[in-house]
């Protein structure tokens, strides 16, 4: 085995090194998109040919989803040609491919988690490049794994939601969030161990899994959670409606995914997502999120 992961200097892409070096050491490679920019084409065959690689898991993505409705053609480059020009090698060289995905595929309207088999319709360019990449990487790469994931974050990155929210706590004092859009926050290390399982795992169980963090939580749950484990929770935190954010791109205000599959194909736990949390934040203390 000999793995490839693309978009190491995404949130995901950062934690795998440490997961997958503990799991199994000294035989993956890991690309930003300085060194392999996944819309050449001819690039991404000639590294991926020349470096023998079996597997290859794609971090890779365009993730700006409000920026997306402005900049459309580089975001579908990204998400859409990006991974069609990986899965178009999958056949001829033997690749068996890990794609992550998102909740943004599905449109929000639900009143139950979502399963894999529910129907979906993005609210957003960013959300239709991404179901595009699916349905491209699926029609070329049949046995590819496919994980949707949700309100993804990483100890190692600043770019998300919790380092927002302990900058803006830091710098305002006071906060107004989202109180009416619900999913799950899913700490991008209990990601990467789940993959090492899925790499690991004696038997390639293609298909399309979600996975998130265990619980419910709105955008304002989260928020106060962060300031709480942070030892902020003196900073005032006002709940606003969705109409009271104006946004460029619609997300889905229901974001709960039914991981039921993944936990019985891969015998997996997950965590609740404030265990999570907790642990990522004891882990960086108060510079957690704070790295940009």
């Amino acid at each position: 085995m000999k793995i490839l992961v693309t978009g190491a200097d995404g949130q995901l892409g950062q934690e795998l090194p440490d997961v997958l070096e503990a799991a199994m050491p000294g035989i993956t490679t890991y690309v930003g998109h300085k060194e392999l920019d996944i819309t050449d084409a001819g690039a991404v065959e000639r590294y991926i040919s020349e470096g023998g690689f079996t597997h290859v898991v794609n971090c890779a993505a365009y993730t700006a989803v409000d920026r997306a409705e402005e900049d459309k053609s580089t975001c579908t480059a990204v998400n859409v040609d990006g991974i069609r020009n990986i899965a178009r090698l999958a056949e001829p060289l033997g690749l068996h491919i890990i794609h992550i995905s998102t909740d943004y595929v599905y449109d929000g309207n639900s009143c139950r988690p979502y399963t894999e088999a529910d129907k979906v319709s993005p609210l957003s360019h960013y959300g239709s490049t991404k179901r595009k990449g699916e349905t491209s990487l699926l029609g070329l790469s049949p046995d590819a794994v496919i994980i949707r994931t949700s309100w993804l974050y990483s100890g190692k990155s600043g770019r998300n939601f919790p380092g927002a929210i302990l900058r803006r706590a830091i710098q305002d004092g006071q906060l107004h969030v989202v109180a009416d859009q619900v999913g799950t926050p899913t700490d991008a290390k209990d990601l990467a161990a789940v993959i090492a399982v899925i790499l690991a795992s004696p038997q390639w169980i293609p298909g399309i899994y979600n996975y998130s963090n265990e619980g419910v939580a709105s955008w304002y749950d989260f928020a106060k959670a962060i300031l709480r484990i942070g030892g902020l929770s003196d900073v005032k935190v006002m709940p606003i409606k969705s109409a009271d954010y104006p946004v460029a791109a619609g997300r889905p205000v229901y974001a709960v995914l039914d991981k039921s599959l993944i936990k019985a194909t891969y015998g997996i736990e997950i965590p609740h997502w404030e265990e999570s949390l907790r642990r990522t934040m004891s882990l960086y203390g108060n510079d957690a999120f704070k790295n940009i």
